[in-house]
């Protein structure tokens, strides 16, 4: 006897399983104090490695490596690496990755929605003063 999901995907239950840790390793793929604000940055344009430690305010060069490279292995970056003297790098968001950009639109439209309210709500609960405000980095 199959099982069958009751919306509009219909899937078997073994395909339902599937799916979802399909959709637990991509949201791992993309997840991370700084993946995010990352592939933020590579979704407007190609970026050298200085230009992104310069617009993300408080990463680390070792940790801006280090997940450039994550994101890398995973097939959501491509490095550029040219020949040149002094070594110029260029990194990019592959068509994988370029798939995500309506999901950072619309997270930035929710952002703008409801940041105000979020905030307000935030300072309102118990140690708000210890709180990192939203979009900020601790």
């Amino acid at each position: 006897m199959t099982n069958w999901k009751t919306d509009d995907t219909q899937l078997p239950e073994c395909q339902q399983g599937r799916a979802i840790e399909d959709f637990h390793r991509a949201l791992g793929m993309i997840t991370g104090k700084w993946k995010g604000e990352i592939l933020w940055q590579l979704v407007q344009r190609k970026h050298r490695f200085g230009e992104l430690l310069r617009a993300i305010p408080g990463v680390t060069q070792h940790m801006l490596t280090t997940q450039l490279r994550d994101l890398e292995a995973n097939g959501l970056v491509k490095r550029t690496a040219y020949p040149e003297i002094p070594p110029r790098v260029e990194y990019e968001i592959t068509e994988a990755a370029r798939a995500l950009r309506p999901v950072y639109d619309e997270l930035f439209r929710w952002s703008q929605a409801h940041f105000s309210t979020l905030r307000a709500l935030s300072t309102t609960l118990p140690d708000s003063d210890e709180r990192t405000p939203p979009g900020a980095h601790p």
